[in-house]
């Protein structure tokens, strides 16, 4: 059985318009976050055009998050989108889906927190819900998403994982993703799972970051131009004297590297030396990732020595200009900072779909083995 058919536009033919049938993937997220991997695979189609991904069912534990997915994602069915925590849903209970995606939390995995693996009780077995969405639905695919750090969590942590999705009956392609390799402006790094149902004919293959290789990823360039009625784009107020800090540091550097030109009362002390604080973006270079929280000095600063918008912020992410986001400034901070840069999810999917359609496409081989 393949995925439901919708109608698509395909061409003029003696000035009556021809409609094909389209298979589409109906997908369903946990985790979903503001909806940036939705979004990419909204944006999604297969080289043929025959191939796509349509919106099912959601759920998130983050009101905010929740708003901005619907408002965003699905303005039209805002029920799709089941607002609780996750171990409170009752997944047999959710519509049938073709795919799956999921960025289980990372704050089990991230090499910036404590690094507890699947010991965490708050987060670190929150990936299982997924595995329950696999055995229970058994869609044709899945994607899921989580820090670098996921790699060496725990004793042996990451293998548990993937040999959970294996059992689920998934062959995977596991791939440590530079989404700055495929077009984001962001040096962002991140592992990425893409499992297909064993009993399928379909291989997976990992999109060539050369394809990519001509987009103007800098800072510079992704900043530009922002339309002044855009929403998210406030500039959070600054106090005089961390401007005067900002103007000591150059574009690319954080204040430690000022050190050596930083006046006295201006300097900070800290036990650790964390690399953002208080860092520029170079405007020649991709900006470093943007995080989801922090105090102060974490909050991503522009080389005109201000705090960056979160308009800005979503420009790095790569959400378009007309995503709003629901919430206050830190909210919207902090879903930015979770999120999957909506191309890099757009390029992984595509690259799924082409699978599906049989439409060869450059390829490398996954840098994890599994």
């Amino acid at each position: 059985m393949w995925p439901q058919k919708g109608l698509v536009a395909r061409q003029f033919y003696k000035g009556v318009l021809i409609f094909s049938v389209m298979p589409t993937f109906r997908l369903g997220e946990l985790f979903s976050g503001p909806g940036g991997l939705a979004y990419g695979a909204m944006q999604s189609i297969s080289g043929d055009g025959c191939f796509s991904v349509e919106h099912a069912w959601a759920s998130d534990y983050d009101p905010d998050s929740c708003a901005t997915y619907i408002k965003n994602i699905c303005p039209t069915a805002p029920e799709t989108v089941l607002c609780k925590d996750v171990r409170n849903l009752d997944i047999k209970e959710l519509p049938n889906i073709d795919a799956f995606a999921y960025g289980f939390p990372c704050n089990s995995f991230s090499n910036a927190g404590e690094h507890k693996g699947l010991a965490n009780e708050k987060f670190g077995k929150l990936y299982w819900y997924g595995i329950e969405v696999l055995r229970n639905f058994r869609p044709k695919w899945f994607i899921a998403e989580n820090v670098s750090g996921i790699k060496s969590a725990g004793n042996n942590d990451f293998h548990i994982i993937l040999n959970d999705m294996k059992e689920s009956g998934y062959r995977l392609t596991v791939h440590h993703y530079h989404a700055e390799d495929y077009g984001v402006p962001q040096t962002r790094h991140r592992v990425i799972i893409v499992g297909i149902r064993d009993d399928l004919d379909i291989e997976f293959k990992v999109p060539n970051p050369a394809d990519y290789a001509h987009i103007d990823i800098s800072a510079r360039s992704a900043l530009q131009n922002i339309p002044e009625n855009v929403t998210n784009n406030e500039v959070r107020p600054i106090s005089a004297k961390i401007i005067k800090r900002l103007s000591y540091i150059k574009p690319g550097q954080n204040i430690w590297q000022a050190d050596d030109v930083m006046p006295e009362d201006l300097k900070i002390k800290a036990k650790t030396k964390i690399s953002q604080i208080y860092r520029k973006l170079d405007p020649s270079k991709p900006s470093y990732t943007i995080t989801a929280a922090g105090g102060g000095g974490t909050f991503g600063y522009h080389w005109d020595n201000r705090e960056l918008t979160n308009r800005e912020r979503a420009r790095i992410q790569t959400f378009p200009d007309h995503y709003k986001f629901a919430g206050n400034y830190s909210s919207v901070r902090k879903q930015i900072g979770m999120a999957v840069p909506c191309r890099l999810s757009q390029v992984v999917i595509t690259a799924i779909l082409n699978s599906f359609a049989g439409i060869p496409y450059n390829h490398i081989k996954p840098n994890l083995v599994i």
